[in-house]
């Protein structure tokens, strides 16, 4: 389970009870379905723990913003699922294969519009400041997603550009979800900072553990193909640092390894291990995940409230941090 029950509960009545007009049907389909494909609802849940961590806790007051952020993910995932041409998500049909791209995008705009609906709905003394917060998140989001692409078409990404790509397209959505929470609980500007700092943090650390397990997780428990990252020449945090500390030696072997084809997956995947392993690569991503996961704890035990209001976002960043798929 991931954070809390009572929230992630409120979150799927306010999804499942949504109210769309029946037509243009292919713009309002898409919204329902997408949101029924139920993910963990890490993000909408975050809202809820911002404003709970300040001692706010009118759940009825916090939801439209928690809802904002959910259909701003989806929205997102929409459009993401074009550009990357992905034929599944959660183990579904994407919305533009079921329909077509123009449906996807389209819907995600609505969906997107949908957001600032939701934002609308917060007491009117906050919804400025929802809105300026949103809006930054929103384009950094893109930004990212921006990025992301660019280096597809680039052979010599470096380490700190990749950290700033992961920040940008997953992790400053996490910090601002709690962000909107502390705004709507009348968090000072510093403890703002602070709560975001921790969420962003947090999301670069659950990133670098995500590409650490495409690769070294368990095959039983992982749920999906242990190495689909160095089958597809994907650059992860793995793939550059290994490209970093390649000697001479190995670079043909490197090169030999990117140039096999996809169906001989099973051989790319073992002797791209193998120089992995040489040069203790899993050890320096593992050190560079502990970096981002202590920063995220420091921003949190930096914030002046009782232990036990931090409990949940504790747990939240436990479960993240350790978890085998």
């Amino acid at each position: 389970m991931f954070g809390n029950p009572y929230y992630a509960e409120k979150i799927s009545n306010a999804l499942e009870n949504i109210e769309l007009p029946t037509t243009p049907k292919n713009l309002y389909e898409p919204i329902l379905y997408i949101l029924s494909l139920s993910g963990k609802r890490v993000r909408p849940q975050l809202v809820f723990m911002g404003a709970q961590l300040f001692g706010y806790d009118d759940v009825d007051t916090v939801l439209p913003a928690s809802v904002a952020i959910e259909y701003f993910h989806n929205f997102s995932l929409m459009h993401d699922d074009i550009m990357d041409k992905a034929p599944l998500r959660r183990g579904k049909q994407t919305v533009h294969q079921r329909w077509n791209d123009n449906v996807a995008i389209l819907s995600g705009d609505a969906l997107l519009v949908k957001s600032y609906d939701e934002l609308a709905k917060c007491p009117i003394t906050v919804v400025p400041e929802l809105i300026k917060t949103f809006n930054r998140v929103a384009l950094e989001v893109c930004e990212g997603q921006q990025h992301d692409m660019d280096f597809e078409q680039r052979n010599d990404v470096s380490e700190e550009e990749y950290i700033n790509m992961i920040r940008l397209k997953t992790s400053v959505l996490l910090g601002g979800a709690l962000e909107l929470g502390a705004i709507i609980a009348g968090a000072n500007a510093a403890d703002r900072l602070k709560i975001y700092d921790f969420g962003v943090n947090l999301g670069v650390a659950f990133q670098l553990q995500d590409d650490i397990l495409d690769t070294f997780g368990d095959p039983e428990t992982f749920g999906k193909q242990v190495g689909g990252d160095i089958i597809v020449n994907k650059k992860t945090i793995l793939h550059i640092l290994l490209k970093r500390a390649l000697l001479s030696e190995d670079e043909a072997e490197f090169n030999a390894i990117l140039e096999l084809e996809e169906s001989a997956g099973e051989e790319k995947v073992r002797r791209m291990i193998e120089l992995y392993n040489k040069y203790k690569i899993l050890e320096q991503a593992n050190t560079l995940k502990v970096k981002y996961s202590t920063k995220s704890l420091t921003s949190l035990q930096d914030i002046n409230v009782n232990d036990t209001q931090k409990e949940d976002l504790l747990l939240l960043s436990n479960s993240l941090l350790n978890r085998n798929k």
